[in-house]
């Protein structure tokens, strides 16, 4: 009787381990794992009633068109799963959340054009993953997240233009590469791509196949031969203007720094302050000065001109702090810094001379402009010292003081105007 019994209750453990949807075969492995063969059955929706222990699970060539949040609750063992061939348009957030034993995913030939890339990050131990034949229009930086294990990805045939810098950065172990028939726009934002091919070990499958679809110049051309003269990270170097032609007339000390940039297509120049007696924080991502062919005043506080060049009027002790121009194009970014301080005396010739000795007199009426921050620099030490006359008065007939631009403290010496 006993023996009998044993039997009864393993024949009910196999038939619960072998739980199966009508419309699926399912069989135990060699290796123990647990096969739901499930595909060519004309399947709307993944089935139901699968058994917990199922490893291996195969929807593919069925019309299932959409994959909910609950769409796989039942198969939480699941390591391989097969889903090409389908009618997918729609994958909901969470479709693949709970399935951290995934470890190849096929949803090749397909109609997905958005995909819940957050799911990924839950799937540390996914080795392969098809996206091909779909409809993706593009993907985020940090589409891959924690994906350590992850060696062969297909994202071919798309409909990808561009990919941002950095997309496989996160992708250790990737040894195959598929990104072939896309239309590619080879403008400078992809030309980090050409970069990555040449110095990757990972194999780019058919990659002569990379085309640009857009601009007209480059189109039918491999990604990996657009000209590198198209695309040129920039450069950047802050000028100190003693008295800049387009500058309008303030009482008191007015600041002025010059950001000439270039590169290829032409930076854009953003100004960075970073005050240090009030701890501001500024970043001007554009000129904010509109001026009139009269010299029209901006009420701004820092003036931003379309030629890269920065004025502070009624330069204080306030406005003391770093002053970075930053150059940022499609290929990269460069930036420079100013470190500015205001010290005031009635002599500063003199003075200076004085506290350095071994500083030569520049002479002259006046300063000249375009005197050079080294661009390699942190933040150079600029020093403004002015010149406040006995006796002077401001335009607006008050006690402040008309204060006209004194030194420029460099490494290599000073110069002296007032």
């Amino acid at each position: 009787m006993r023996p009998l019994l044993c039997c009864l209750g393993l024949t009910m453990l196999l038939g619960s381990c072998l739980a199966c949807p009508t419309a699926c075969s399912c069989s135990l492995k060699k290796n123990g794992r647990l096969l739901a063969e499930c595909a060519y059955k004309d399947l709307q929706e993944v089935p139901q009633g699968l058994s917990s222990n199922v490893t291996i699970l195969t929807l593919s060539a069925n019309r299932i068109s959409r994959l909910g949040q609950g769409s796989f609750a039942e198969v939480p063992e699941v390591q391989s799963l097969w889903l090409g061939y389908n009618q997918i348009g729609l994958v909901e957030p969470g479709a693949f959340a709970s399935l951290v034993h995934l470890k190849n995913l096929d949803l090749s030939h397909n109609k997905i054009s958005a995909f819940p890339w957050q799911d990924l990050r839950n799937l540390s131990g996914l080795q392969i993953l098809k996206l091909n034949n779909n409809r993706l229009g593009g993907l985020p930086r940090d589409a891959f997240p924690s994906l350590k294990d992850l060696r062969s990805l297909w994202l071919n045939d798309n409909e990808l233009t561009t990919l941002a810098e950095g997309t496989f950065d996160s992708l250790p172990s990737l040894s195959q590469l598929q990104l072939f028939n896309n239309p590619f726009n080879c403008s400078c934002k992809v030309f980090w791509l050409k970069k990555w091919t040449e110095n990757t070990s990972v194999s780019i499958t058919k990659g002569g196949s990379t085309l640009c679809a857009a601009p007209g110049r480059l189109k039918g051309r491999a990604v990996t031969d657009i000209p590198d003269h198209h695309c040129v990270a920039p450069s950047a170097q802050l000028t100190y203007l003693s008295n800049p032609g387009n500058a309008v007339p303030y009482d008191g000390l007015t600041l002025s720094l010059h950001c000439s940039v270039a590169g290829s297509p032409p930076p854009e120049i953003r100004w960075k302050i970073h005050t240090s007696a009030s701890r501001r924080r500024l970043e001007i991502s554009g000129p904010n000065v509109a001026r009139d062919g009269n010299g029209k005043q901006s009420p701004e506080r820092f003036l931003v001109f379309k030629n890269g060049t920065m004025a502070i009027p009624k330069f204080s002790k306030e406005d003391e702090g770093i002053y970075t121009c930053l150059a940022v194009n499609d290929v990269g970014s460069r930036e420079v810094s100013v470190n500015v301080a205001l010290a005031g005396s009635e002599n500063p010739a003199e003075d200076w001379l004085r506290d350095e000795p071994q500083a030569s007199h520049l002479g002259g009426g006046s300063c000249s402009k375009g005197d050079e921050m080294d661009p390699s620099g942190a933040g150079e030490k600029l020093v403004i010292v002015y010149h406040m006359p006995k006796g002077s008065k401001s335009r607006a007939g008050g006690a402040v003081p008309q204060l006209r631009l004194g030194t420029l403290l460099l490494a290599l010496g000073v110069a002296v105007c007032w």
